[in-house]
């Protein structure tokens, strides 16, 4: 019985996501949350234009509650929609990834559509990015052309913590094209922009703070001869032996 509701968890939250990706895709649609207590069902949109999710006087998110209780049967008033603006669109992966969709689907190239997206996330603070298209760019044969910067953990841990992916699919006139954006953030102690725990590799390296050592500036030469010299011990010098008298005839 407790395994069943997992699964009917997961099957709601996957059928939201996708008609949520399909509806607010122009939106700038970046994910959901939900969050059930017994009073209510509350779902978190996460979008980077919120305003457009809204609508003119919250009309839009209206409709959108509306679908979504009569879709899941949900009792009236136990279901909530709110906005929520993403804090760095160029740390979310799903935003690129749309991103990245729309610039191809407006006829942009492949490979000026890719490096612009590259750029952007770097600039914005993240600590690698990788981006994977797929699928007919350009002659009938399909390849794959792979843009990354940056620094890019692949397994381990860290992966799941430090990684943020998205995947996309775009109908072009030619076929269809995936697209595959991994951002890795980068660590933060207050955990807004990147996860809260450092890498396992991390090295600190702490400040000296004693005060009886003057601060180095520059390299620094020291000759050792004059030490050897004064270590060394003085040989005792022996007395020179007495020349023998030569004899003459």
């Amino acid at each position: 019985m407790g395994s069943s509701k997992f699964v009917a968890d997961g099957v709601f939250y996957a059928e939201l996501n996708e008609f949520f990706q399909r509806e607010l895709a122009a939106e700038g649609y970046s994910g959901c949350e939900v969050r059930v207590t017994p009073a209510r069902t509350e779902i978190i949109i996460r979008a980077t234009h919120t305003q457009e999710v809204l609508g003119e006087k919250g009309r839009r998110i209206r409709e959108l509650t509306s679908i979504v209780q009569k879709r899941f049967n949900f009792p009236e008033g136990t279901v909530e929609l709110y906005a929520e603006k993403v804090a760095v669109r160029g740390l979310c992966a799903i935003a690129q990834c749309e991103s990245l969709k729309f610039k191809l689907l407006q006829g942009l190239a492949v490979r000026r559509a890719a490096y612009s997206v590259v750029r952007y996330v770097m600039e914005s603070g993240a600590k690698g990015c990788e981006v994977v298209v797929s699928g007919k760019l350009r002659a009938a044969r399909a390849k794959s052309m792979k843009f990354s910067e940056g620094f890019m953990v692949h397994s381990g841990n860290p992966a799941k913590e430090y990684i943020d992916r998205a995947v996309r699919h775009v109908d072009m006139k030619q076929g269809v094209l995936g697209i595959k954006v991994k951002i890795m953030l980068d660590w933060d102690p207050t955990g807004r922009n990147g996860p809260k725990n450092p890498l396992p590799d991390l090295v600190t390296i702490l400040d000296n703070d004693a005060k009886d050592e003057a601060p180095v500036d520059g390299p620094v030469s020291e000759s050792k001869m004059a030490v050897a010299e004064a270590v060394a011990p003085v040989a005792d010098v022996a007395p020179a032996a007495e020349a023998a008298p030569v004899e003459t005839y």
